[in-house]
């Protein structure tokens, strides 16, 4: 072996600057939108304009001149694109051959233009009339047990979409509504509700631009949210301290230049983002957050003996919470030994990070998948919201719990009614304004139906959007069985890989995108989505339609569940199609505390807040009291450490958004041109014999007795925790097994999946 140290790969300019113009400008010359693509830019997330199909994030109500980032560029650019997926592509190609074509060549097509019909004696996609298609897949799903069938939403589809979709399926039979947040922040969903109340967040946007400190976890901002880097530079400068959670030193986390900022991108130099950049073990932030916690109760025995000010907010604490004492004693009991061996980290460290907390007099907590996407991902939410009560700092300015969405409306699609929980679903309301009776037991998970699906139990699958059986874990056991399905439903706007698994029926519905023009019976229509913040905005396209047979989400689910339930006066598909008011007059009357005076409120600038009870710190759990809780581990992994096993986090790069993958340019980590590779610190390639460019594989270590491989990867160096791998989601999902997810959420807990090197 070579003596010559291993250097791992990085990035070395800023996150944001020239590069994120390349990227933006490389995507464009790739997709050769016209040149109206770059209108549409000019209107991204400005009121009275389209809001982007990419992030969360909040559409602010004085935007600047350009209101979108690298990633949302690319997004509207790939939706925008000159090429087109048509019939005669489809003639060419039987559907066993493009099952092997990468998740990018098949995107690369360009734009579905047609409905499409499997045919299995060909084994191709052949065109279809609307008609012929409603008229199928309504027999078929009229011949099935309803609750044999689920319905999928992918994130992407408005509000008016998203509710008249779970109003179909409960009046078709079933409660089967997962979503992706079932593959990402459903954790979120679970854990918050049980310990402040509130499914969701309880931040806006505006108490960034009063926070004191920022505990930042298990999120990548240059990456997934690059707008939210405003956010952070301003808190920055204004003397913010951010302080990093995150087993890889991501750029937008360390660096930044603003590319809005001429003087910043010419002569200026980049803004250092953090105060502290602490590389936690995968799973290790319960341990993270129990050293903190700890340093503040150290704190604040230390002001009591001096006689200064608490450090706790017992005032708070007495009147809001429950369960501090046991939490005390919890801590008290946790040796700091356990607590740096769980979390990779020094104790000087986490006192460290501790003074930054008990310093600050307004914190957010801010958090992504990192957090979430593990066996005990609840107990590490818990453990956020155990710092941020301590302080008092939920429920007031510039200080709360910010979970970080993916989708562009994942949170709103819940919000009005897309939810496997019949707790959760607004049964009252849709029995008093359609006489719609839902059934009593809850649905299906993403993972129970993927179980259902393994046990043959699953018949039918309408997805609308999304690339599920691509972003589930398991893909050698889940893609064995998904064309045992009766029948498979796409509402898409790009081929992608799980089009390739067809059942017995499958269609191909062809969508517009939110970009494009919406042109029903009463004239043009827009839709209505929420970001991270729980604000709602309108949104409005203007582009021509990429075919003159695309039919929007809401058309296409009025459609089907007109041709499954057939006619009824109380359920007005037809209608509804035509005027969108009159859903958004709909979902005002289910919800009418959050959504009153909808139609008004949504186009002002800055759209409008649904309210958040936490938000105002009435706390709508079991005790009536925000809840400390206790963790039973230190680490949130569901396997602990052995000899000769790593922990995997699966990543998603910088030129790609989830399943979608624009490109083979990694930038923000200094990767370009593969994505079969595995990311290994230099310590422990030494410690394996291993050089940079050795092809090794990777075998599962769950110990269940099922052989998951990937085969083919690249040996990559990288900054990481001894013990860590990371590489590139989707293509390590067949490493982690559908039983490894949170136990409170049933999220897959990919970002601390045990693996071998096996060869």
């Amino acid at each position: 072996m070579s003596s010559k140290p291993i250097e791992p790969r990085e990035y070395h300019s800023a996150a944001g600057g020239w590069g994120s113009l390349r990227g933006i400008g490389s995507t464009q010359l790739r997709e050769q939108a016209l040149p109206s693509a770059l209108g549409t830019l000019q209107e991204q997330n400005k009121p009275g304009g389209y809001m982007c199909s990419s992030c969360a994030f909040a559409k602010l109500p004085e935007p600047k001149p350009l209101e979108f980032c690298e990633n949302g560029a690319k997004a509207t650019l790939w939706d925008l694109t000159t090429a087109r997926c048509a019939p005669e592509f489809f003639a060419r190609h039987k559907v066993s051959e493009l099952s092997r074509w990468s998740d990018h060549d098949l995107e690369m097509q360009g734009r579905l233009t047609t409905p499409m019909r499997y045919d299995p004696e060909t084994d191709h996609y052949v065109s279809a009339s609307w008609e012929e298609a409603f008229a199928e897949i309504g027999a078929e799903l009229r011949a099935i047990d309803p609750k044999a069938a689920t319905f999928y939403a992918s994130g992407k589809a408005g509000l008016e979409a998203s509710y008249l979709y779970a109003l179909f399926a409960r009046a078709y039979g079933h409660n089967n509504l997962p979503d992706s947040s079932n593959m990402c922040h459903e954790t979120t969903s679970v854990a918050l509700k049980e310990v402040i109340g509130s499914p969701v967040g309880t931040c806006t946007i505006d108490d960034f631009d009063e926070c004191d400190a920022i505990f930042y976890l298990g999120q990548n901002p240059g990456t997934n949210s690059p707008r939210l880097l405003h956010q952070l530079q301003n808190a920055v400068k204004r003397g913010c301290k951010i302080v990093v959670f995150n087993p890889l030193r991501e750029k937008g986390l360390i660096e930044f230049v603003n590319p809005q900022d001429p003087l910043q991108m010419t002569i200026g130099e980049p803004t250092q983002m953090n105060h502290m950049y602490l590389q936690v073990r995968p799973g290790g932030d319960i341990a993270a957050l129990m050293g903190v916690c700890k340093r503040v109760l150290e704190r604040d025995a230390m002001a009591l003996a001096a006689g200064t000010g608490r450090v706790l907010d017992t005032d708070f604490i007495d009147r809001h919470t429950t369960g501090l004492p046991d939490f005390i004693a919890k801590l008290e009991a946790t040796e700091w030994a356990d607590i740096e061996q769980a979390c990779g980290l020094s104790r000087a460290d986490l006192q460290a990070a501790g003074d930054v907390y008990a310093d600050a007099q307004r914190v957010i907590g801010v958090y992504g998948m990192g957090l979430t996407q593990h066996v005990h991902g609840s107990q590490s939410i818990g453990l956020l919201v155990n710092l941020l009560l301590l302080r008092g700092n939920i429920g007031r300015p510039g200080a709360g719990c910010s979970p970080i969405r993916g989708h562009s409306n994942v949170q709103g699609q819940r919000t009005v009614g897309i939810t496997e929980k019949v707790e959760l679903a607004p049964v009252e309301k849709y029995r008093e304004l359609f006489g719609v009776e839902t059934p009593d037991e809850d649905g299906h998970t993403t993972v129970s139906f993927l179980e259902e699906l393994l046990a043959g139990k699953a018949r039918a699958f309408i997805g609308l959007g999304g690339n599920l059986a691509r972003a589930v874990p398991d893909h050698d056991r889940v893609h064995a069985a998904w064309r045992d399905l009766d029948l498979t439903v796409h509402v898409a706007t790009k081929l992608n890989r799980t089009h390739c698994l067809p059942g017995k029926a499958a269609w191909l519905l062809p969508c517009l995108v939110r970009a494009e023009q919406d042109q029903q019976e009463t004239g043009p229509q827009q839709v209505s989505v929420e970001d991270s913040f729980s604000h709602i905005y309108g949104s409005i396209g203007r582009r021509e339609p990429a075919s003159d047979l695309l039919k929007s989400e809401v058309a296409i689910v009025c459609g089907l569940a007109q041709a499954t339930l057939g006619p009824d006066p109380r359920l007005p598909w037809r209608e509804w199609t035509g005027d969108y008011r009159r859903i958004r007059a709909l979902i005002a009357a289910t919800f009418p505390d959050q959504f009153h005076h909808m139609e008004e409120r949504m186009d002002q600038p800055g759209g409008f807040y649904r309210g958040n009870p936490a938000h105002e710190r009435i706390w709508k759990t079991e005790s009536g009291l925000a809840q400390f809780t206790n963790p039973t581990v230190l680490n949130a992994a569901g396997i602990g450490d052995a000899e000769g096993r790593f922990h995997l986090v699966t990543l998603r790069s910088n030129d790609q958004f989830n399943t979608t993958v624009y490109g083979y340019s990694d930038r923000l980590r200094g990767l370009e041109g593969n994505r079969m590779i595995v990311l290994m610190s230099p310590q422990d390639m030494q410690r394996m014999a291993l050089q940079e460019g050795d092809r090794v594989v990777l075998g599962s270590d769950a110990g269940d007795g099922i052989d998951r491989r990937v085969t083919g990867l690249s040996v990559t160096p990288y900054d990481l925790p001894p013990g860590t791998l990371a590489g590139y989601f989707p293509e390590l999902n067949p490493l982690v097994p559908l039983w490894y997810h949170d136990r409170a959420s049933k999220t897959p807990a990919a970002k601390s999946v045990p693996v071998r090197i096996v060869g």
